[in-house]
């Protein structure tokens, strides 16, 4: 039987993570938790703090602010459930580091996604709804970001959209 992987988008403060975090915990699977978040200011610093106290306890957590698919790969099994949160801070992530950073690290992610074993559940930003941005990166970033969201999207058995709370159901293969 193929994965089950999801890909649920949203806005800022949408809920999109407390919907996937209700996803992980209605898998009945231990579920590790990657985080790609990198607390490099102090609010950057509150907002995973926030996270980090309203999720389980016992969830396993993994660090890894570039390296997605290699720490997807590593703890991907049959029986457990990967939560990624979040794709968008991980692209830009990637977009700071050198010239070949993002490029090397999307397509590694795409071409591990249908060889994992278990359920990854991807939480990321849509940032596509909104005027052209001024400055060449950020610009860079949003095209990015919506094509990667359509690369996941077309791979994926599931897609919600949410806001306020509330999801709406893009794609469902279940």
């Amino acid at each position: 039987m193929k994965p089950k992987h999801t890909l649920i988008l949203g806005g800022a403060r949408s809920g999109k993570s407390r919907f996937a975090e209700q996803l992980a915990t209605n898998s009945q699977q231990p579920v590790i938790y990657i985080a790609t978040a990198q607390g490099h200011d102090n609010e950057m610093q509150a907002r995973i703090h926030r996270h980090q106290q309203q999720r389980p306890a016992h969830w396993k957590l993994i660090e890894e602010p570039i390296a997605l698919a290699d720490s997807i790969k590593t703890h991907s099994k049959a029986d457990n459930c990967i939560l990624v949160d979040c794709l968008t801070l991980w692209l830009s992530n990637c977009l700071c580091q050198d010239d070949n950073c993002w490029s090397q690290q999307k397509q590694a992610l795409l071409e591990v996604l249908n060889t994992l074993p278990g359920q990854v559940i991807f939480v990321s930003n849509e940032v596509g709804h909104g005027i052209v941005p001024l400055g060449q990166l950020s610009r860079d970033f949003v095209d990015e970001s919506g094509w990667l969201h359509q690369a996941i999207a077309a791979e994926v058995a599931r897609v919600e959209f949410i806001m306020a709370g509330l999801p709406l159901t893009l794609k469902s293969s279940q």
